[in-house]
């Protein structure tokens, strides 16, 4: 058997098969082929735009794929959510959908949207927004370049951001957070009730999640004198315990633990004073809780 797995083409690709990588999946992508080769063969990989991935795993053309909770909401697709990812082309941030108006406009909430002119690439779910809201506006479709449409062409846009400087750079503000978006993993009804395929997935989703729960972390381990111990665990960040194991003799144990990279330059010059030697730093692939 096969699972049939749409993996996002473009701004997200680059990041999903460096996660893939990091969970232990090796695919080559050709730049003529939407169908990469994966080094798993129950894996079937297709290259789609994220914006697809929920119609086609809801009708069944696909067994399951990575895509924006946004992509979901936009399409109101009924599908199976395995995980969340949290992870993007910049940032561990969530994506957001923000309304966003030019500094000074008269426009300061979504009540003030009633007849105005609204510019999107998230058409659906703004229309639905705007009626739970009970405001009626012209919500019209935006092949992108969406902040430059504003005052001209448009009276506010929704549009999509992670730190919002290009909005700031356009002169426009956030005025409301319309959908906040990470990366899913979704399955078609039909194929998560399939045994083997959820199973495999389950294994896909426990991997991809410890790869990204490694992600900013490194392990260090170290020998310290029995004499020197509680003053080398106190040096170590609160809430943070190592595992203890005993080495041959009795006056050392070994202690290893795993700690945030960007602590290290201080941490092992304060474990080095309180007595710990022979410390080792080492990467993390993947971490499961």
């Amino acid at each position: 058997m096969v699972l049939k797995l749409a993996v996002p083409k473009g701004s997200l690709q680059d990041a999903t098969f460096e996660l893939f990588r990091k969970a232990g999946w090796d695919f080559h992508v050709d730049e003529r082929s939407y169908h990469p080769t994966c080094d798993d063969p129950e894996i079937e990989a297709t290259l789609l735009r994220a914006q697809e991935i929920p119609r086609y795993v809801e009708m069944g053309a696909l067994d399951a794929g990575i895509t924006g909770f946004d992509n979901v909401k936009e399409c109101d697709s009924d599908v199976h959510e395995v995980c969340e990812l949290v992870y993007s082309k910049v940032s561990s941030r969530p994506f957001r959908w923000v309304l966003a108006v030019p500094k000074g406009s008269p426009i300061r909430s979504v009540k003030d949207l009633q007849g105005k002119r609204i510019a999107t690439e998230l058409v659906n779910y703004t229309k639905r927004y705007l009626a739970e809201h009970g405001v009626s506006a012209h919500v019209e479709f935006s092949w992108g370049a969406t902040e430059v449409k504003v005052p001209d062409l448009v009276d506010a846009i929704v549009d999509g951001t992670e730190t919002g400087s290009t909005l700031a750079a356009h002169g426009l503000e956030i005025i409301d957070t319309v959908l906040e978006s990470t990366t899913r993993i979704i399955a078609n009804h039909d194929s998560w009730k399939d045994s083997w395929k959820r199973h495999k997935l389950e294994n896909i989703s426990l991997l991809l999640q410890a790869a990204l729960n490694a992600d900013g972390l490194v392990g260090l381990k170290m020998n310290i004198p029995k004499s020197k111990l509680d003053k080398v665990l106190a040096a170590l960040p609160s809430l943070k315990r190592p595992t203890i194991s005993p080495l041959a003799g009795e006056e050392w144990v070994a202690a290893e633990i795993i700690v945030e990279e960007k602590t290290v330059r201080e941490l092992v010059p304060k474990l080095k004073r309180a007595g710990a030697s022979g410390i080792v730093e080492y990467p993390l692939n993947k971490v499961i809780y």
